[in-house]
Formats: C-alpha cells, structure tokens, sequence
C-alpha cells in the first residue's frame, strides 16, 4: 500500500518541506511540500533524487572489516571487536592524538550522529579532530570571533525590509545558500529585487547573476578591493555616524579608514578589472540605500583573500549601521542554541598552535586544518581515523598524497551511507542509517535558518539490512574502549527519539514532546530577532580593525593570468550525489573565446596545470565563464581540483585553509606536456 509521509530534505541548508510516497521500504517519490511554511512546495532536483539515493546500488547494508587486502562482511560483535582491539594497542603505542576524527559535510545533517562523534573524540582524549568547516568556511567564524567577539554570530537578511543585497561569490540559485539559507532561492531572490536592488559581485555569470538587478563581472579573487573601496568611500560620505559613535572605538575607525585609504577608485578599477562607473554606481546604490545586507559564497571563502573580503564585508555593513539592525542583517541565535538568552565570554581570534608535524598551523575552533591530516599520517602521529558523513578523496588537496597516507594507516573506519572512493580504503566500514531511515532535527545547523526555527521529522522508512544509527555505531565503540559517551540515563538500547530529546532542553520550546507533536510545521519562534548581539560585544564596540586583517590586506595580490575558479552543479552537494552521470559530470570549462586564443576545440581533452599538480578532463566551452578563468565542479573523484592544490603551498596562516580557487593556472591540449615554475 502507497502512503505519503512528510519530513524535511537535509542535503543541505534550505531543509526544504517534502511529501515522499513509500511502499513498506520502498521509496517510491518525493515532491516539494505545497503547505510548508517554508518551503512552500519547492524542492532542489537534490530533494527529488532522494529515492534514487536511498536505494542507489552502492547503499551500505553490513559491516565490513578489511580481511587480506579485501573487505569483507562481518557481524556487527566481531568488527567492533577487531575495531576496539586495534584502537586500544594505538591509544597505547602513540597516545589519545594517534586516532583522529574527520566529520564532513554529510555529519552535520544528522544531530545526534554529530553530537554523539563529538562525545567520542573528547572521552578518548584526542585533539586529532578535523572537519570540512577548514576546507570552505573557516573565514566566517574567524572573523564574527574576531570582530563581535563569539564564532557564532551568523549574520542574516532581514527578508522583510532589507532594500539592498549584496551576494559575492556567491549563488544560491544552484548551492542555496552558504551559512545563510535561501529557501526556494529564485522566489526569494526576485522578491528582494522586487523591494529594491540585488547586487551580485562574481566573475561567472552565473545563475544568480541573470536574476540580479546588477552584475559586476570583478577579477577572480579581487572582492576585498572592491570592498575596501566602498567602504573607504561611505566612510567620506554616507557612514552611519551615529551608530559608529555607539559601537566603535575612533581609534579602530581611524585604523580601518587608513587601511582603506589606498583602494581609490584607480587602484580598485586595475585591481578587479571593472569599469570605474560600475565601481561608482554600486558606491552609489549603498549611499541611496542606507542599510544593506551582504554575504559571501565560497566563490568568495575559498580565494586567498577570504579573511580580508568577509572582514571588509563586515566592516561595510558596520559603517553602514546594517547588523543587528531592521532593514540591514540580523543574527540568528538559534531556536535550540537560543544564544540571545545566553551570555559568553568574548573570544578574541587567536589561534592555538597546530599539529605536531604542522604546529605553524593555527587550531580553531578545537579542530586542525584539514591540510595537516596527511603530514600527521606521514609522521606516524596518526595511526587510526574515523571519518563520519565525509569523503576526503574529493575534497582535500594534494588527492594522490593523501590516498597513499589513508593506505598507509594502522587503521581507517568510514561511517557512511553508500560506498565512496574512501571506503574501498578502509579497514573498517559501517552502514549508517541514510536521512529517511531517522528522525532528525537540525542541530549543527541551528542557526542557519532564514528565521528562528527548527523542524522534527519522524523516520520515513525502518532502516534494513544492518544499518544502524550513527551514533550507535560510535557509542558502540566507545562501550569497547570501555567509555561511555551518551547523555545521562540513556543506553545502546535508547531510541533515536530519547538521543533527540536533550537538544530541545535549552529551546525555546517547552519541552522536546512539544516540538514532535509540532512536527514538520512547527518551525517558527519569530521571524527574526534585532538587538540582542550589540549589548553582548566585547566592551559593547565591534572591533572593525582587527590587526592581523589590517596586516594581511597589505599583503594581498591580484593572480595575473589564466586562474582556476570553483563553481557548484545544482544536482549534487560536494560529493553527495556526484555520481549522477546522466545529470551532471565534471568538465574543464572555458570561454569560447579563450578557447579560440588556445586554439582548443570543445569536447577536446585537454590539461590544467597548477604550480602543484594537473588534472586532465573534456574541454567545454561556456560563455558565463569570463575571459581569463578556468572552471571546474569540486565534488568530483575523475576530475579532481585536488590535484591542483597543495597542502603545503598557499595555506592561509590565519585559518589553515587551502586556496582552492582564483589560483594561476595553465591549459594546454592533453597530448602536450608542460612545465610550470613552482
């Protein structure tokens, strides 16, 4: 018998309301929600390929262990038997760091997976813990630290009132959002038009860009210099001088305006490349409109100059009088989190020394970069990891390094949904339950929502096989280790529900019962919340100049020549779903007009070289990508932008981020062999 249950989608952030059609097991269909609140019947083709994933031929389904170079099937006892044994004779041999923790993107759908994996690194005493926020993102809460004192201030649109917005490296159209979600992104894209104007600043002409009311085609990996101008510009005429006098000390105001002082509008213009009316009309539009709001993609936090363009960003918006203000942005606190009834002690961005192999790395957030991972193996500091919801061989640089570091541990564990490139390496595999198969709620990603909200899904569809809950599987572990990593009063034999209900304690709901009997509807508190982070700021100012951002802009170049830019494919996340051949494949795209310069014919194969590596792969030709650039999806395992970036070349100082994008690049027919200058 057919039947149609709700839930919520959690590919990614947008957490779209959907309808999905089972038969006992069987996932049959899944369309858009047409009475969410939300959602309001939308859903991504990510949403709808929820059946094809949940069944895909390559879904997990036993335990297996590695047995002479083959992984086998086995019994749940018998691999966390083998599993605890290795572990044990590791945490003896190399000490608590010996076994690190990678959790990718896929973890931070799953709220008790996620929180129990956290539990497991700290009972065992590991600061060996790594995860996809330092391959992407590490410039966000580096800098809300840094400047308003707490990691998770998450700047927002107010969707009502805000009459300017400005996107920069940034396309929801297709990824829906970075940290900021755009739920239905072309409804929602049209509406803030409709109420004013959109701005978007990137060099692709890319989907967004055709909905925007304006487009600036800025050289890759130029934003910062178009920031600083306008704000050194607002600061002349157009600042919000009040509000400056609230919430800034003059001596910072001073240092920020000489920081600015050299991106006049000449220097801007060479720097970006655009025509000084465009640079001056966009100066204009923030002077007509007063408030805005802005956001960065990772177009934008992936280039070298991430840290100093979401800095100029906020500092744009703080001259402005935009943040924690109607009409400008407002921060989530969470509807879980509720970090608005909350005090915290400000942080002030510094960093703890890295690894032992890498110790000029900075450690944030209790996590290291992900671009040490493969010196700690090489080393022998890290002889066992654990990777959660994640696939390293498709995200990390340097992919042919790191594949012979992951072969060369004692042990490697992978919890997952279907077979990746990274579980035919493991030692140890499990089958975790797929995001239909629980109930769930968004904790990780809390205050990510475009209002104060949350959601509570029962499970679609029981688990088969063997699959088990994340959590289990890691509690499990713990159990063999003899830890006991799960909250007070619950067991192995606890339910996902009782693993849920501890997040709903500090909400702003009554009690965890209340927000299940809500739903999939119950998802509102308020639309937004103003005012409550201006009162918390360290010594109530904003540190518009922090000086490790006024140092590093000095420092910032412009890449000449041909460079590689990211770009996301709307039918996959990262790796999830990139093996979607008949909707989506990685090419190497250019603009027929460079082509025609090269002297390259589209559908030819052909070779991009970085100073690090290359990748080979079909030529195609795409007149959105700009004179100058290159373009390549990350997610991919065949044509890999990892092998164009280094580990230990062009790492950020102040993040540890790998630059993964606006990086000099060659092309040249794939018959042809180059030399590049290191």
């Amino acid at each position: 018998m057919t039947e149609t249950k709700r839930s919520f989608c959690r590919f990614c952030i947008a957490l779209c309301g959907i309808d999905v059609e089972v038969e006992g097991d069987t996932v049959l269909r899944v369309r858009g929600a047409e009475d969410d609140p939300l959602s309001a019947g939308y859903t991504c083709s990510k949403g709808r390929a929820l059946p094809e994933f949940h069944h895909h031929p390559g879904r997990l389904d036993h335990p297996l262990v590695r047995t002479e170079a083959a992984l086998k099937q086995s019994s749940w006892d018998a691999a966390m038997s083998d599993l605890g044994t290795r572990l044990e004779e590791i945490l003896a041999a190399a000490g608590p760091d010996g076994v690190a923790l990678y959790l990718g993107t896929g973890s931070a759908f799953d709220a008790s997976g996620r929180r129990i994996a956290e539990r497991f690194i700290r009972s065992i005493g590991s600061r060996s813990k790594y995860t996809s926020g330092s391959l992407d993102t590490p410039c966000k809460p580096m800098v809300a630290e840094m400047m308003g004192g707490y990691v998770g201030l998450n700047p927002t649109i107010d969707w009502e009132a805000t009459t300017m917005t400005v996107l920069i490296g940034s396309n929801p159209v297709v990824s829906h959002g970075h940290v900021t979600p755009f739920v239905d992104p072309v409804r929602r894209i049209r509406s803030l038009a409709d109420k004013g104007e959109v701005w978007v600043i990137d060099p692709r002409e890319t989907e967004t860009a055709r909905l925007a009311t304006s487009h600036l085609a800025a050289r890759p990996g130029s934003d910062f210099a178009l920031l600083a101008h306008a704000v050194r510009e607002i600061l002349r005429d157009g600042a919000d001088r009040s509000y400056l006098a609230l919430y800034t000390e003059p001596a910072e105001l001073a240092q920020l305006e000489a920081a600015v002082e050299p991106f006049d509008l000449e220097h801007t213009a060479a720097s970006t490349r655009l025509d000084p009316d465009d640079i001056n009309n966009f100066v204009a539009a923030i002077r007509r409109h007063g408030r805005i709001a802005g956001l960065t993609g990772t177009g934008s936090t992936m280039s070298a100059a991430a840290n100093c363009t979401e800095w100029l960003l906020w500092a744009l918006l703080i001259v402005t009088g935009s943040y924690d203000q109607p009409g400008g942005m407002w921060f989530n606190p969470g509807y879980l989190r509720q970090l608005d009834t909350r005090e915290w002690t400000p942080g002030t961005g510094e960093a703890e020394p890295g690894p032992a192999s890498r110790p000029e790395l900075p450690r944030r957030l209790g996590e290291h970069p992900a671009a040490a991972l493969a010196d700690e193996i090489e080393t022998n500091n890290v002889r066992a990891l654990i990777v959660v919801g994640g696939n390293p061989l498709a995200a990390f640089p340097e992919v042919d390094r790191l594949e012979k570091a992951l072969q060369a541990l004692d042990v490697l564990v992978v919890i997952d949904v279907v077979e990746t490139p990274t579980t035919r390496l493991a030692t140890h595999v499990f089958p975790s339950t797929g995001q239909l198969e629980r109930p769930d709620m968004p904790h990780y990603i809390d205050q990510f929502h475009p209002i104060v909200a949350t959601r509570y899904t029962a499970a679609v569809v029981p688990p088969v096989a063997e699959r088990r809950s994340t959590w289990w599987i890691l509690a499990r572990l713990a159990a063999q280790l003899g830890q006991n990593i799960l909250p007070t009063g619950l067991t192995l034999e606890s339910s996902d529900d009782e693993l849920l209900a501890p997040l709903a304690s500090r909400s702003r709901a009554s009690s965890f019962e209340a927000i299940v009997e809500g739903g999939i509807d119950n998802i509102a508190a308020e639309p937004q919340v103003f005012g409550w982070v201006l009162p918390r700021l360290p010594d109530g100012r904003w540190r518009i100049a922090p000086q490790q951002l006024v140092a590093q802009l000095t420092k910032l170049e412009v890449a000449e020549g041909l460079v590689l830019v990211s770009q996301r494919q709307p039918h996959h996340l990262n790796s999830q779903l990139a093996d979607r051949q008949r909707t989506q494949r990685a090419t190497i795209e250019i603009n027929p007009a460079e082509a025609a310069r090269l002297d390259l014919a589209a559908m030819s194969q052909v070779t991009v070289h970085s100073a690090h590596g290359s990748v080979s792969g079909e030529l195609e030709l795409n007149s959105a990508i700009p004179l100058g650039s290159v373009s390549i999806p990350h997610g991919f395992t065949d044509v890999n932008v990892g092998q164009l970036m280094s580990g230990t070349r062009n790492i950020d100082p102040l993040t540890g981020m790998v630059t993964l994008t606006a990086v000099p690049v060659t092309l040249e027919p794939e018959a042809m062999s180059l030399v590049v200058d290191s």
